[in-house]
């Protein structure tokens, strides 16, 4: 499939300027400052929703792609969500929080409870409830969905300034649960929650030669998976987590419930690790020899096993601005794509200074969600910007191409990363795209909670 694809944008170190609001990684200007609004309370996001002269975007952490956020023109107002936060409500197997929680405070909150959500979360935890839910956040592990496969009720403010509840018997609930910001403001999220469970994580590092096979094995006998992919080096770092044992687990709560390492560590990955290192010091020319591009594969070498909860052993992801691209695959066919991507690579010999994240989940209920109805695997790729707010030339190179790789077999680009819009066919992709769409225009037939990038994807 070839089509024109644009540029990945430039990033600015110049984040918050008091004139204007730009995006987490600095690549994209949301608003000026004077078109914010910031509530606190359910009333104030309603008052902030109906009193703008124009059109109503929806911002938490600011960590979605820029063209997910950004105003359409002059009048249109960005309601900063990150303020309407905190837990508003707990049951003995639920809990209620703001829309605008991080969460890394909803982990807090219920691991301080001996409770959990019953998925794994997604590696960066400063993300917003709500943009959770409007993105398809997900973390690993076959046997649980995404976030928003958590959730219970969604409230909800409309267009109008009404306030709407979808529970799961409300049939529009599937939309409600990954709405991409164009139904309302979720200003209340309830989630199911179940007791916390101590996992013991084994790290290895394995040959590549039956990755495809291997991936679904990982991910069918462990409780949770994740893997990474060095394709130059035929190497894949990974993580298989087991509930705790009995000796694990006292280890654990003798240690005050803190993350135990195993003593002695594995330097299998070292050389891997050095040679990463080394392409990623030419393309980011970061000079601080421990600068966050550098932690984020430093961490591979001299591994070792861990026991701790869910957040303390997968929730270690470091925030550092980049271009990332994630694209879902059915399970089973992920023998196949791993083939075509292991071809591909072996022709083209791409430039890649960060191996492929290897993540599965279960089935997802919300319509929209690239898991929608089936085992998933997702291919993730990463480019981290220069300190100049570059990117290497290969790096963007290889997201564009690997990219139009997985278009063509047929994969789901995650809706809060980057992705090539004219790459897809949305209603060949997602069999409830019509219901989506009719929802919308029911909760917002003037089309209020709508930008540019997100007209053309649904007009």
């Amino acid at each position: 499939m070839a089509v024109t694809v644009t540029a990945y944008p430039r990033r600015s170190n110049q984040l918050d300027d008091g004139t204007e609001l730009r995006n987490w990684a600095g690549n994209a200007t949301l608003a000026r400052s004077g078109a914010v609004s910031s509530p606190t309370t359910e009333e104030e996001l309603r008052a902030a929703i109906t009193s703008a002269p124009g059109r109503v975007r929806l911002a938490g952490s600011r960590m979605s792609s820029g063209r997910m956020l950004a105003l359409a023109a002059d009048g249109d107002r960005l309601v900063d969500t990150s303020r309407l936060r905190g837990v508003l409500g707990a049951g003995p197997d639920s809990a209620t929080f703001a829309g605008g929680t991080p969460l890394q405070e909803v982990y807090d909150v219920l691991s301080a409870t001996g409770r959990a959500l019953p998925c794994s979360p997604g590696v960066i935890a400063s993300q917003t409830l709500a943009g959770a839910l409007a993105t398809g956040t997900h973390g690993q592990g076959l046997h649980q969905g995404s976030i928003a496969d958590a959730a219970l009720s969604i409230r909800m403010v409309l267009a109008d300034g009404s306030v709407a509840e979808f529970d799961r018997d409300h049939p529009s609930f599937p939309a409600a649960q990954l709405g991409l910001g164009v139904l309302g403001a979720v200003s209340a999220v309830t989630l199911r929650t179940v007791p916390s469970l101590v996992y013991h994580c084994r790290k290895d590092a394995v040959g590549a030669g039956d990755l495809g096979t291997r991936l679904t094995t990982w991910n069918r006998e462990s409780a949770l998976s994740k893997a990474w992919w060095f394709p130059g080096e035929d190497l894949v770092h990974v993580w298989t987590a087991q509930e705790a044992d009995p000796g694990q687990l006292r280890a654990y709560r003798d240690g005050g419930a803190r993350l135990v390492e195993r003593a002695g560590t594995n330097d299998a990955m070292n050389t891997t690790i050095d040679r990463t290192l080394s392409t990623m010091r030419g393309d980011t020319r970061v000079s601080d020899a421990d600068g966050k591009p550098y932690r984020t594969v430093n961490r591979f070498k001299d591994f070792t096993d861990v026991t701790g909860d869910v957040y303390q052993v997968f929730c270690r992801g470091i925030a550092t601005p980049q271009i990332n691209v994630e694209i879902a695959v059915p399970l089973a066919r992920v023998d196949d794509v791993v083939s075509v991507l292991k071809a591909w690579h072996a022709r083209t010999n791409p430039h890649m200074h960060y191996p492929v994240i290897l993540r599965c989940t279960g089935p997802s209920t919300a319509w929209l969600s690239p898991a929608h109805e089936q085992e998933t695997c997702w291919f993730g790729f990463v480019v981290y910007y220069a300190e100049d707010g570059t990117l290497s030339e290969g790096g963007s190179a290889f997201l564009r191409a690997v990219e139009e790789v997985l278009a063509d077999e047929g994969g789901r680009p995650h809706w809060g990363k980057y992705f090539e819009e004219p790459l897809y066919d949305w209603a060949s992709l997602y069999p409830r795209w019509a219901d989506f769409r009719r929802v919308r225009e029911e909760l917002d037939p003037g089309h209020r909670f709508a930008n540019a990038f997100t007209e053309t994807l649904f007009d």
